[in-house]
């Protein structure tokens, strides 16, 4: 039972909740029709007072409630579900459930957003404190907290949440996010103390060290939040502490400088005693000031929040000399380093984080400092504490991450430093993990422990390209490595999030730039329009994983304002020359006009899919995507060879993939994708976009056999041969470049090929024309080399699973439907077997 995606939610801003659930156990119970219930008051469920929806026939466990205008904020609702099998012989009811709305209107917020008096350009950070009473017994206690960028709150010391880089990272100008927390274990009966230090993050990028001239955001100003504290007693009182300019301030605090791309600057004998306890004298600090919104939207912030996940202790430690230590953690992460250290008062300590080693053993960055502009005090991916020399110190930095497996520790004095001086503290969008993949490869299994874990490196409240250099949301290394993320995490609130920023980001004119957000950087001609695919796949791959619309029709304008843009640019052929496509390919070269134009019928192709499921008019749609599928076809292909383009792997895959070849051609180009493939002795030779379609139409035109020769190939070009060069996530380039150009090991746009062990090898597949797993297509390939595998993906249905096993010259099958849907199960030279809900085994002859 969800509400907006969310258990018991404490953060729904919306009159129009989304209501999904699943059913469990082995009843074979399929949902023919439900009612869903909302009300006021659990008791009130029976004759709900909030809304009804009636009985409903359908087969999806998903409802949207309609904008009756009765929720309110910051009140408590339940919700309930009554469901019935197709002749009413099965009945089930829910159990009631929670949610809680949040503020529904800016004009609910009692809050102002709050600054001090220093300007943009100050580097040390804003602290504030307010002290309040809890004269009774506290019930229930709520903070509503929104800042630019980051705002690290405590209560009486103890940090309010376990979230880091909180709240989420927007066009600042446009849009706010705030996030909501329950506190009420951290209020005392008397006197307690609010605090909070603000961080930069993107929104205000004091000196110019990067390339994306953040430095010159519209948005740029010195750090401000909003909060508000929600206080419920036993007696039913109810108490709100707002932020406003009752609240105190000081800029002379530890934080002395923060960046994003650098690092934070701690001086802890700057710490203020008594700062973070109720009755410290702050008679003398300055009023905060308030100071104006700095977007017309604060909205609730859905998606999970920003976490550590896992604290990771050195492998290897080795010194040079008395005041540099090379720490080695053992796998790329984002994240940050805790130190735990013990020294004289005004020691000088630097961590310096990078993914490599030089060959003296002291740590390299020249692979993801190329675009970096040092200044002094800003060193990259560098974090700095000065010691107040009171015993065993513990820091973290609060404001900023990095990319890294090693940490260079430099001391100003002589210190002996060991495994329990430094901690890897690995942090990322703290999505729920959904997926699971094994098989009797276990090069293939480390290839898929990389892939998640690149993803994750690169989930900071947006889906970057690297989590060290750039930080940035490219848009087509999003939506490339998108359905890795749906069948690995529930990403949905993530996803949407930032398609909210993809409708922020649209300029007037329809474009949009490629990376998101962006203040101004990124509209250029040379990106273009297989980049901006994201703003159709990203949503259409949502719909048919959740089965929910909701976000197309958000984004419905946004795309036909874009292909309006796109239609200005179109050449004397009716096509697009410009922009970049098959990005960083091994050898072979894919002309990009013509990849620019497989795109632009994808987006057509796409955007008529969007027609049918919004019920609008589609002639026009339809009418211009065989316009360019004709226009594609004259221009690229040579019907007497068989070849698109410039005979590519990514050219040939590129076509069958949108669908653009004519069905009588298939034949004869997927023979010239085979060829092309053996021709160079069953390697890839491609970049980014070959690595999302080449296997998956290898498969799909059944040369099962000749995509997983490429898949496990050891040697250089192929993925498993970053394993062999020492990469724990994956690599930028296929073979790292001696210059370090465009050499980060930790993107993630080339790891399709662990959602297509999970789609094409073990043979779990959506159905698209039953969205949200209404259906569900089995599909294995038993290839030679393989002789099992395993996968598992908890739907929005339930769990699947599927495995198989060879055994001699049979296959044992075994697969796992959950309640309340259907699947076929297709297995080459077998008849298609329809299956419900439970386990199915059977074992057949493999074919031959």
């Amino acid at each position: 039972m969800r509400c907006e995606y969310l258990e018991s939610p404490i953060s729904i801003d919306t009159q129009t909740p989304r209501f999904t659930w699943t059913y469990s156990g082995d009843s074979g119970f399929t949902q023919d029709s439900y009612t869903v219930s909302v009300a006021s008051a659990e008791e009130k469920l029976s004759d709900p007072d909030i809304w009804c929806s009636g009985a409903i026939v359908s087969s999806a466990p998903f409802a949207i409630m309609p904008d009756t205008g009765l929720l309110e904020s910051d009140r408590k609702y339940y919700w309930q579900v009554k469901a019935w099998n197709a002749d009413s012989t099965q009945v089930l009811i829910s159990e009631p459930e929670e949610f809680r709305t949040a503020m529904m209107d800016r004009t609910d917020w009692r809050a102002h957003w709050i600054s001090d008096s220093h300007g943009k350009d100050f580097a040390a950070a804003p602290m504030f404190r307010k002290e309040f009473d809890a004269m009774e017994k506290v019930i229930s206690a709520r903070i509503y907290m929104s800042a630019c960028a980051y705002a690290e709150v405590r209560i009486n010391g103890e940090l309010i949440s376990d979230s880091v880089l909180d709240p989420g990272y927007t066009h600042y100008d446009k849009r706010n996010l705030y996030s909501v927390t329950d506190v009420t274990d951290k209020i005392k009966d008397g006197a307690n103390v609010l605090t909070a230090v603000l961080g930069n993050g993107f929104y205000n990028e004091i000196e110019p060290v990067a390339t994306w001239n953040f430095e010159n955001a519209r948005w740029r100003d010195r750090a401000r939040f909003i909060l508000e504290l929600h206080l419920t007693y036993s007696d039913g009182k109810t108490t709100v502490v707002p932020s406003d300019n009752s609240w105190k301030t000081t800029s002379d605090g530890p934080y002395l400088s923060n960046n994003i791309y650098a690092g934070d600057t701690y001086d802890a004998r700057k710490e203020i005693e008594g700062w973070y306890s109720p009755g410290f004298d702050d008679s003398s600090l300055a009023n905060a000031l308030e100071v104006p919104d700095p977007s017309p939207l604060l909205v609730a912030q859905k998606m999970p929040q920003i976490r550590i996940t896992e604290e990771i202790k050195p492998v290897n430690v080795k010194s040079f000399g008395d005041t540099v230590y090379v720490f080695d953690f053992g796998k790329n992460i984002s994240g940050i380093c805790r130190l735990r250290i013990n020294g004289e008062a005004g020691t000088e300590v630097s961590i310096a984080h990078t993914e490599l080693l030089k060959e003296n053993g002291r740590t390299e960055p020249g692979n993801i400092d190329i675009y970096y502009k040092t200044v002094p005090g800003y060193e990259f991916q560098t974090d700095n504490y000065i010691l107040k020399g009171s015993g065993v110190e513990e820091w973290s930095p609060s404001f900023t991450y990095h990319g890294f497996r090693y940490a260079e520790v430099k001391t100003s004095v002589p210190m002996k430093l060991g495994k329990e001086n430094l901690t890897a503290l690995y942090i990322h969008t703290d999505l729920e993990s959904v997926g699971s993949f094994e098989c009797s490869n276990p090069l293939l299994d480390t290839l898929w422990n990389m892939t998640r874990r690149t993803y994750c490196n690169n989930l900071l409240s947006i889906p970057t390209d690297c989590p060290q250099r750039e930080k940035n949301g490219w848009t087509a290394d999003a939506y490339l490595s998108q359905e890795i993320g749906l069948l690995n995490y529930d990403a949905i609130l993530f996803y949407e999030k930032w398609l909210d920023d993809f409708i922020d980001n649209q300029r007037e004119d329809g474009r949009i730039s490629g990376i998101i957000p962006t203040s101004d950087w990124g509209y250029d001609d040379w990106i273009g329009p297989v980049w901006d695919a994201a703003l159709f796949i990203i949503p259409y791959n949502l719909y048919l994983y959740y089965g929910d619309k909701t976000i197309i029709e958000r984004i419905w304008p946004i795309c036909e304002k874009y292909l309006a843009y796109l239609k200005t640019r179109e050449d004397p052929d009716g096509l697009l020359s410009y922009g970049i496509g098959d990005w960083l390919s091994y050898e072979a070269q894919t002309p990009t006009d013509y990849t620019s134009s497989l795109f632009y019928y994808h987006d057509y192709r796409i955007m008529t899919e969007f027609s049918f499921i919004l019920n609008k008019e589609s002639s026009s749609l339809m009418s211009n995507m065989e316009r360019l599928r004709n226009a594609i076809n004259k221009k690229f292909y040579n019907p007497e060879t068989g070849v698109y383009a410039s005979g590519t792997q990514t050219g040939q895959a590129a076509a069958l993939y949108v669908k653009v070849v004519p069905a009588e051609e298939i034949p004869k180009v997927v023979a010239k994708l085979e060829e092309f493939v053996k021709q160079n002795g069953g390697h890839l030779n491609f970049g980014s976009m070959g690595s999302k379609v080449v296997l998956r139409t290898l498969t799909e035109y059944g040369l099962k056999d000749v995509a997983y020769e490429m898949a496990s190939k050891e040697d250089h070009p192929s993925w498993l041969a970053w394993i062999h060069d020492g990469y724990t996530s994956l690599g930028e380039t296929w073979i790292m470049s001696p210059k370090f150009n465009d050499a980060s090991l930790d993107h993630i746009f080339f790891g399709d090929i662990s959602a297509w062990l999970v789609n094409d090898i073990a043979g779990i597949n959506k159905d698209d024309l039953a969205p949200g797993f209404g259906h569900i297509v089995i599909s294995p390939h038993f290839v030679d080399g393989l002789d099992w595998a395993n996968a598992s993906y908890n739907s929005v249905k339930g769990l699947i699973k599927a495995g198989w096993k060879k055994k001699g010259e049979k296959v044992v099958v075994e697969v796992t439907i959950p309640e309340n849907t259907t699947a076929t199960l297709k297995i080459e030279g077998m008849p298609d077997r329809q299956l419900r809900s439970g386990k199915t085994r059977i074992k057949t002859r493999l074919p031959r």
